[in-house]
């Protein structure tokens, strides 16, 4: 834990020393990329695990109904919250 605090802390320094510096704009890219170099090593290691690949079927089935059960109660819930607060006031200007 305290190494994580000491990177993030770093980060926080490096970022405060380079705030006036042209070469901050492309830390965006360099995120990305880092992230995505991580999703990739996150699915090797993913790969590698035989117990999550043997079950991948059932763990593909749960995560499909979790994320439509998501969606669903995100949409009545937007559809709910616009026609209570919103949909008078469209009508009204």
């Amino acid at each position: 834990m305290l190494s994580i605090f000491i990177f993030i802390l770093s980060g926080v320094a490096v970022g405060y020393l380079i705030r006036n510096r042209t070469y901050k704009q492309h830390v965006g890219s360099v995120i990305n990329i880092i992230i995505i170099v991580l999703l990739f090593f996150l699915g090797v290691a993913v790969g590698a695990n035989k117990q999550i690949v043997e079950s991948f079927a059932s763990i593909g089935f749960d995560a499909f109904a979790i994320a439509s059960a998501a969606t669903l109660g995100s949409i009545l819930c937007a559809w709910f919250v616009f026609h209570r607060f919103f949909k008078n006031k469209e009508n009204k200007s």
